[in-house]
């Protein structure tokens, strides 16, 4: 493609992920390459990549676009990022926009107005207000000062840069060095992560999804904050264990592998469909001690496993602000009911799930936001009603659950808390409580089911990234999702 028939297939891709409401931006994108196969993979690549810059810098460039009085248009939004952040000239851009074969439609004299006034500029301005520089909305700034407090906004930004391709090692067929060795012979050099004692990280963003480590199951996508999570489970040999919002199955996979096929795991969600499209991965992974239920379906049988299980892991659907470095549309399609339909919803779930766990064995609550009403306050709020659980530090269960060199500082909460800034990973939030006694409530049938939310890995997992490696007032939202959930389950 020529450098105008690339700004064009931008312009198109960014309108459809705007236009599209209702759809993720991965999914949106997903579709649009799927209809072109006559894109090639730089290309694409390339087109993704501008596409996934503006939608994290949506916040500065809608501020350009409002003091110059432009439209809110694809167009207008690309040839801004062209300006503002490529340092192309006007005239230079106007040659890009002439209306050739393939190319944009020439500058109409309104746009090229407004972009005349932002020549000589950066994208950062000293009018900008935080929220405007951080690229995120208003309403979220309080929240995410309460997370990080006076680091709140170089937390931020390092939610801005492009997360690293992360693979979790499968111990059911290979170990560490085994699988770095077969993603050497594709040509991927990959190096051991800082704390996931079984994860790789590629030295840079490539695709894995073709090659034979992946489609024969030694590695699978997943972040490394994520198996993090699925490591404090802690799921052994022999043990009964419930990923009670499984989704996809990401972490079920981790904790099959943990336990070396001995034991039973069961991946519960809302949606069987889901539960259906992880088949695939388990049968890929050697995965033969998991079973699916679909909770919406197993009223009767959830009952009968009341206080049974040594594990529980709820891995609850959130805002999914710990994501946005993978998922950047997510600053723009959350809102301030999505949170408030959200918290109540935890609760209810967090509540259900601990009439699973058996006396001594673990509850553990996770998610990939940074929001401390989804994750401090829940855990807390739960507490104070259950009195049979207690809250275990979780630098007490590193040495032994996980085994690598425990992250600075982490003695000093007993919750696990990780951030790109500081760890490299993306925004997780994780806590385990241990049940003193037999459960109290098991007159109560109604245990509430929660659809797991969906991540871009896992989405790469079944056909293949299309984030950077293959595409991871108030400035306006693109969108309100519509079950007020983040696509997590292996960000």
């Amino acid at each position: 493609m020529t450098p105008g028939a690339r700004v064009a297939a931008t312009i198109e891709l960014l309108d459809e992920i705007v236009s599209q409401s209702d759809r993720p931006a991965d999914l949106v994108a997903n579709a649009f390459f799927r209809a072109r196969r006559f894109i090639g993979g730089g290309d694409r690549r390339a087109v993704a990549d501008r596409v996934w810059g503006i939608l994290r810098r949506y916040g500065q460039l809608s501020w350009w676009l409002d003091r110059t009085r432009s439209d809110r248009s694809a167009r207008t939004f690309v040839a801004a990022d062209l300006l503002l952040v490529e340092g192309l000239a006007l005239n230079d851009m106007q040659a890009l926009f002439d209306g050739g074969r393939y190319r944009p439609s020439p500058l109409e004299d309104a746009e090229a107005r407004a972009l005349r006034q932002m020549e000589g500029h950066s994208l950062s301005h000293p009018e900008q207000p935080d929220w405007v520089r951080l690229n995120v909305q208003e309403w979220t700034a309080p929240h995410l000062r309460e997370a990080y407090g006076e680091a709140w906004g170089r937390e931020i930004a390092a939610l801005e840069t492009p997360a690293p391709v992360d693979l979790r090692v499968n111990r059911l067929k290979a170990t560490v060095e085994d699988a770095r060795r077969a993603l050497h012979r594709e040509g991927i050099e990959t190096e051991p992560m800082r704390y996931a004692p079984h994860g790789l990280r590629l030295k840079r963003r490539l695709s894995v999804v073709a090659g034979e480590a992946f489609q024969t199951g030694l590695v699978e996508i997943q972040d490394e904050g994520s198996q993090l999570v699925a490591a404090l489970v802690d799921a052994r040999p022999g043990l009964q264990v419930a990923d009670y919002c499984a989704g996809a199955g990401g972490k079920t996979l981790a904790i099959a592998a943990g336990m070396n096929n001995k034991g039973r795991v069961v991946a519960m969600d809302v949606l069987e469909t889901r539960l259906d499209r992880s088949a695939q991965r388990l049968r890929r992974a050697g995965a033969h001690n998991v079973e699916r239920r679909a909770l919406g379906e197993n009223a009767k049988w959830l009952k009968r496993q009341k206080a049974s299980f040594d594990r529980v892991l709820v891995d609850a659907p959130c805002t999914g602000t710990g994501t946005w470095r993978r998922n950047p549309d997510g600053r723009w399609t959350l809102s301030p009911q999505d949170l408030a339909e959200l918290l109540p919803k935890q609760a209810a779930i967090l509540d259900a799930a601990a009439r699973l766990v058996k006396p001594g064995g673990k509850l553990i609550y996770a998610t990939c936001s940074v929001l401390p009403d989804e994750n401090e306050r829940q855990v807390e709020a739960f507490l104070e009603s259950h009195a049979d659980f207690a809250l275990v530090p979780v630098a007490d269960l590193w040495p032994e659950a996980v085994g690598t060199e425990p992250p600075a500082g982490l003695a000093q909460s007993p919750y696990l808390r990780l951030s790109p800034l500081r760890h490299g990973t993306d925004g997780f939030f994780a806590a385990v409580l241990v049940r003193q006694s037999p459960p109290s409530d098991l007159a109560s049938d109604k245990a509430p089911a929660a659809e797991a939310p969906e991540s871009e890995e896992e989405q790469a997992a079944e056909e293949g990234p299309v984030s950077e490696v293959d595409r991871q007032d108030e400035v306006p939202r693109l969108r309100r999702p519509s079950d007020g959930s983040a696509r997590d389950d292996d960000t």
